[in-house]
């Protein structure tokens, strides 16, 4: 079993992420609609793992497939629609940190709720330092089982999700 690094901020990470999407946008410019930072790393602050998230959102399927091949060229390892909710994961490490890229297309539920919840916690630091503290102490408790982590994260992130759509 891998274990589970949660590491303080690093404020690097959003220039990794800058370079990702000046990346993405040098292959595919004309079909994407948008390049989101997402996950833990997109939150000033918030302690995570070493894997920088990106949703690429495409005009179509087509776009979606010339993107997946041009990125799997480049050394991205496809892990397909891994969770089931239309979006392609594409994978690379590098020295220190990886890079999570999720293709998909206009109206993904999942984008939609992954950027109302990097929204919320960005505007509720209150909320991010318990997504912390939760992750951190997950992270022990798991020992290494990623579902575990992953599982415990659950309510957390869908009560996080709730509150984010009543305050709109």
């Amino acid at each position: 079993m891998r274990p589970i690094r949660i590491l303080d901020y690093d404020p690097r990470w959003p220039d990794i992420f800058e370079a990702m999407k000046t990346e993405l946008l040098a292959m595919a410019d004309d079909s994407i609609v948008a390049v989101e930072h997402i996950g833990s790393t997109a939150v000033p602050g918030l302690a995570a793992k070493p894997k920088i998230d990106l949703d690429a959102v495409l005009t179509d399927e087509t776009a979606l497939a010339d993107l997946a091949a041009s990125l799997r060229a480049q050394g991205f390892h496809d892990h397909g629609d891994l969770y089931e909710e239309g979006r392609h994961l594409l994978t690379r490490e590098h020295d220190g940190y990886g890079l999570r890229v999720y293709l998909c297309l206009r109206g993904n539920p999942a984008h939609r709720d992954r950027i109302l919840f990097r929204d919320h916690l960005r505007r509720h630091p209150e909320r991010a330092a318990e997504y912390q503290m939760l992750k951190r102490r997950l992270a022990i408790a798991a020992d290494g089982d990623w579902d575990a982590y992953t599982g415990g994260k659950a309510y957390f992130i869908a009560e996080t999700l709730q509150r984010a759509k009543i305050a709109g």
